[in-house]
C-alpha cells in the first residue's frame, strides 16, 4: 500500500496524456479533410517566421498593453510548466524536488525563484485580462458573436490559470515552512510565496502543512492534465497550433490571387490561334480540371485553411480593423474562422458517429456563412495583416466567392455587369471598344 500514491499518479498521467493524444489525432483527422496544399517551400523563412511570430510574440506587442500582458501569461505559464517534469519524476518515483539533485542547490534556488516571479506575472496578467474582458468594455471582446460559449470559455481559461498559480504558491509556501522546521530537506528559494503566505502558514501545525503541500501538489498536477485536455474544446488550442499555423502561413504578397491552373490553361488556349481546345490530353496525362471551382463546404478548403480555423484565438483584432465591420456590415473575419471551425467540428462528429461522413444536408455556405458576409468583404487584407498568428480568413472568403461566381453564377448585379462589360468591351465600363482610347484625344 505504500506505493498507492505512485500507482494512482501513474494511472492519471497515462490517462491524461492518452486522452490528449486522442484529441490531437481527431483534430489532425479533421484538418486532413481539406485538400492538400504545398507550403514546404522557403524553409528558412518559415522557421524564422515561426520563431519570430509564434514564439517571439512579435505581432502581439503592436498593441503594447495587451501584448505585454499576454507575453507575461504565455512565457510564465509555459516555463512554469517545465516544473511538470519534476512533478512527473516525483510522482512516479516518490522523490521530492528531484531537479535539486540535477541542478544543484545554488542553481535550483535561482530556478524556483524565477518560477515564482513568473507565476506572479501570470497572476497579474490573468486578473487584468479578466477585468478587461468582463468590465472594461473593449468593443472587440464584447461583440455579439462572443456571447455564450466563447465568453465562458475565455473566462474559464483565465480562472483555471489563476487557480493553478495559487496552488503553486500554496505548495511552495507550505514547503518553505516545513523546510524551516527541518521536516523537509532545504531546496529552492520562494521569494513570493514565503513573503505573502509564509506568515500565514507559520501558525499551522506540521500535519496541516504536510496536507496543504501535498494537496496543492496534487491539485497542480491534476489541474495541468485537465487544462491540457480542455484545450480541445477551447479557443486556447492556439497555444499549440499557433506554431504550425505560422509555419504554413502564406508568404506571398498579401492579396495575391491564387489563379487556378486549369483556368489559366484554358485562357491561354483561347488566345492561341493554333491551339485545338478540343484536343484530347496526351496519353498518360491527367485532366487538370478541378471537380469544383471554389469552396462550398469544408471539404473544398485546403488543409491550412482548416488549420487556421482551429488556431483562431477569437481575439478579434481582425474584426476590429475590418472596414466592412466598422461601417456596420455583417462581415466579421473572426466569425468566418469561428463558423468554419464549427462546421468542421460538426462534420467530425458526423464521422465519429457513422464511421464516415454521411451527407447531413448542410454546407458551410449559406448554413454557416452567408452570401451577405462574403460580398461585404473589400479584400483589403487588413484582417490578415492584423492577425497575431498570421491566420488568413480572407482566403476562405476568396474561395467561397469563387464558388458563387464560377459554379452558381451568383455574383451581385454590379459585379455581373462589370464582367459582362469586360467580356464585350474589354473594359469594365459600358462603351464601344472603338472608343477605348478617346480619353487620350485631348
Amino acid at each position: 500500500m505504500q506505493y498507492i500514491d505512485n500507482i494512482i499518479f501513474l494511472i492519471l498521467l497515462v490517462a491524461g496524456f492518452g486522452l490528449f493524444a486522442k484529441s490531437l489525432l481527431k483534430i489532425y483527422r479533421n484538418i486532413r479533410l481539406g485538400h492538400e496544399i504545398n507550403r514546404n517551400d522557403r524553409k528558412s523563412e518559415r522557421w524564422s517566421t515561426m520563431a519570430r511570430v509564434a514564439m517571439g510574440q512579435s505581432k502581439m506587442v503592436k498593441r503594447p498593453v495587451a501584448g505585454i500582458l499576454h507575453l507575461f501569461v504565455y512565457v510564465g505559464f509555459v516555463i512554469i510548466n517545465i516544473e511538470l517534469i519534476e512533478i512527473i519524476v516525483d510522482g512516479v518515483f516518490g522523490t521530492h524536488r528531484f531537479l535539486a539533485s540535477v541542478f544543484g542547490n545554488g542553481f535550483y534556488s535561482f530556478f524556483t525563484a524565477t518560477l515564482e516571479v513568473l507565476a506572479l506575472l501570470v497572476v497579474i496578467g490573468v486578473v487584468v485580462f479578466f477585468i478587461r474582458r468582463n468590465f472594461y468594455g473593449v468593443k472587440r471582446l464584447t461583440m455579439k458573436e462572443l456571447f455564450g460559449w466563447p465568453k465562458y470559455d475565455a473566462n474559464w481559461i483565465l480562472i483555471i490559470e489563476f487557480a493553478l498559480m495559487m496552488a503553486f504558491f500554496k505548495m511552495n509556501a507550505a514547503d518553505f515552512i516545513l523546510q524551516q522546521r527541518g521536516l523537509l530537506a532545504e531546496h529552492g528559494s520562494f521569494p513570493i510565496s514565503s513573503a505573502v503566505l509564509g506568515p500565514i502558514f507559520s501558525g499551522f501545525s506540521d500535519g496541516f502543512l504536510h496536507f496543504t503541500e501535498k494537496g496543492a501538489w496534487w491539485f497542480h498536477f491534476v489541474g495541468i492534465l485537465f487544462f491540457m485536455n480542455y484545450l480541445y474544446y477551447s479557443k486556447h488550442l492556439h497555444i499549440i497550433l499557433a506554431f504550425p499555423s505560422t509555419w504554413y502561413a502564406n508568404l506571398e504578397k498579401k492579396g495575391k490571387f491564387n489563379n487556378l491552373d486549369s483556368v489559366t490553361k484554358e485562357i491561354k488556349l483561347m488566345m492561341d490561334p493554333n491551339a485545338d481546345p478540343y484536343a484530347a490530353p496526351a496519353e498518360g496525362a491527367e485532366a487538370d480540371t478541378p471537380s469544383k471551382f471554389g469552396a462550398e463546404d469544408i471539404f473544398d478548403l485546403n488543409q491550412v485553411q482548416l488549420l487556421n480555423a482551429y488556431s483562431c484565438t477569437e481575439c478579434g483584432r481582425c474584426t476590429s480593423v475590418c472596414p466592412a465591420n466598422i461601417t456596420g456590415k455583417k462581415l466579421s473575419p473572426r466569425l468566418i474562422l469561428m463558423k468554419t471551425r464549427d462546421r468542421l467540428e460538426e462534420v467530425g462528429r458526423n464521422i465519429d458517429k457513422n464511421g464516415k461522413f454521411v451527407d447531413d444536408g448542410k454546407k458551410l455556405l449559406n448554413d454557416y456563412i452567408t452570401k451577405e458576409e462574403l460580398w461585404a468583404c473589400t479584400t483589403c487584407n487588413a484582417c490578415t495583416d492584423a492577425c497575431p498568428v498570421l491566420l488568413d480568413p480572407l482566403s476562405i472568403i476568396f474561395e467561397m466567392r469563387r464558388f458563387l461566381v464560377m459554379e452558381q453564377s451568383a455574383a451581385p448585379q454590379e459585379l455581373n455587369l462589370m464582367m459582362t462589360n469586360v467580356e464585350n468591351n474589354a473594359a469594365p465600363w459600358q462603351y464601344n471598344q472603338a472608343d477605348r482610347l478617346n480619353w487620350a484625344n485631348d
